[in-house]
């Protein structure tokens, strides 16, 4: 039996996944410390985990982000992500360190297992390992490891071979860090200095990569290949979700295969405007012969419009682990688990989503060959429905989709995570992972 701290950012969709995690841990028989907002305190006990408080200075609200900072409305581009990353992740980093500390003074932890926007966590990492527990960063957003072979996180840039491809992310890098993210890395390694006497050691959102060991919850194939990808990190494989206990709606016998099925879904987050691409895709899909299924994430079939074309069922959530293998193509905005969750069963997508991680996300899709990337947040129902289109009519989508369905259904993140987590009672010279670029 061992026992870890988990430490998430408060923010729903860093709050599910690791949820999944300590279920996981304390199922096995581990003791679980969970480090996160107040407002997640039921969750975390309901999980079986013990639930630690974040400091109110440490704890900001990234579910109502504009409510908690009025001053970010209407903020664009480079501004926006210059604010977020400062107010949201790296000024609570001090609070979060200490937070931290107070745990890891009383309890006896043998891992800190966090999630990459925890830069408390990243500041815990300039402390000498003989003073600390190691630290696991939790990949569970695109991995976003410094490379000469990809561009700076953040932007959606696809790999780009060769010396040119080289010399555009060096560029690009110098731009990111020095210009555009010059102001929040100088912050950053303030707050570093002050609280532990060396700065972050690079760039401030490189720095899971240069925790103790990376849990990267993908596979390689829905990765960008990196020639110099620290040894740290490792592919542990998706986190998909456990099986689905949804009744199923009146209408599921209608998914009899004699049409093909549609589904779209912007989540479970962002999705309080279904006119970024829910009700473009049923307009654009109105007279195909096909059925789209509508996941609305929780919100109330009255958000939608009472009158729907004809083709179209809606349901506020449904049973993926049924659902998806009917499915002949997703439409979604771009979320990380519900992306792998799709391609687990070999189903292609079309993708909109610009925003957060789902800018990567969206990239990764277009780059793999396993779907189309709109490259938008808010796309035309004709955008859309030529997108599908072309997906069902392509058949190499599907099978790219099908290639990968393998990798995926092969690697369960939960099982890679234990691999992880073995090496770490190893001493640091004698720890082995698997061949490849899987659990080695």
């Amino acid at each position: 039996m061992s026992s870890y701290l988990i430490t998430c950012t408060p923010a729903h969709g860093h709050v599910m996944p690791l949820l999944q995690i300590a279920r996981h841990l304390v199922a096995r028989g581990d003791q679980v410390r969970f480090m996160t907002s107040v407002r997640y305190a039921d969750r975390v006990r309901a999980a079986g985990a013990q639930f630690v408080a974040l400091p109110a200075s440490g704890d900001v609200d990234l579910d109502d982000v504009d409510a908690a900072f009025p001053e970010r409305v209407g903020l664009k581009g480079p501004a926006a992500l210059r604010f977020d990353m400062s107010n949201l992740f790296v000024r609570p980093a001090a609070a979060q360190l200490a937070a931290v500390r107070a745990e890891l003074a009383i309890a006896d932890i043998d891992a800190v297992l966090t999630e990459p926007l925890f830069i408390g966590a990243a500041l815990l990492a300039q402390t000498p390992l003989s003073e600390r527990p190691p630290i696991v960063a939790l990949g569970i957003f695109p991995l976003g490891a410094k490379s000469r072979d990809t561009a700076p996180f953040g932007l959606g840039i696809t790999p780009l071979p060769g010396l040119m491809g080289r010399l555009r992310n060096a560029a690009l890098s110098a731009m990111a860090e020095k210009v555009i993210f010059g102001g929040v890395q100088r912050e950053a390694d303030e707050i570093s200095v002050r609280e532990t006497g060396r700065p972050l050691g690079g760039f401030v959102l490189d720095w899971p990569s240069r925790a103790d060991v990376m849990a990267q919850f993908t596979v390689s194939g829905f990765e960008y290949p990196r020639s110099d990808l620290p040894d740290t990190v490792h592919f542990a494989g998706p986190l998909l979700a456990p099986p689905g206990s949804e009744a199923l709606p009146k209408w599921w016998s209608d998914l009899d295969g004699s049409v093909p099925v549609i589904h779209v879904t912007q989540g479970t987050i962002a999705n309080s405007d279904f006119a970024q691409l829910v009700l473009p895709t049923v307009t654009g899909l109105a007279a195909s012969e096909v059925l789209v299924v509508v996941s609305t994430g929780g919100r109330p079939r009255a958000t939608l419009p009472a009158e729907l074309p004809a083709n179209v069922r809606v349901a506020e959530y449904l049973p993926y682990d049924r659902l998806l293998p009917l499915v002949d193509v997703m439409v979604t905005n771009g979320g990380y688990g519900g992306v792998q969750q799709a391609l687990s069963h070999g189903t292609p997508l079309v993708v909109a989503g610009q925003t957060e991680d789902k800018v990567e996300v969206s990239a990764r899709v277009g780059w793999s060959g396993v779907g189309i990337n709109l490259k938008t947040n808010a796309p035309s129902a004709e955008q859309v429905a030529s997108a599908v289109r072309r997906v069902l009519t392509d058949e190499s989508y599907a099978a790219r989709a099908r290639a990968l369905a393998h990798e995926l259904t092969r690697a369960n993140g939960l099982d890679g995570l234990d691999r992880v987590l073995e090496t770490l009672a190893e001493p640091a010279d004698d720890r082995q992972f698997g061949v490849g670029r899987g659990i080695r």
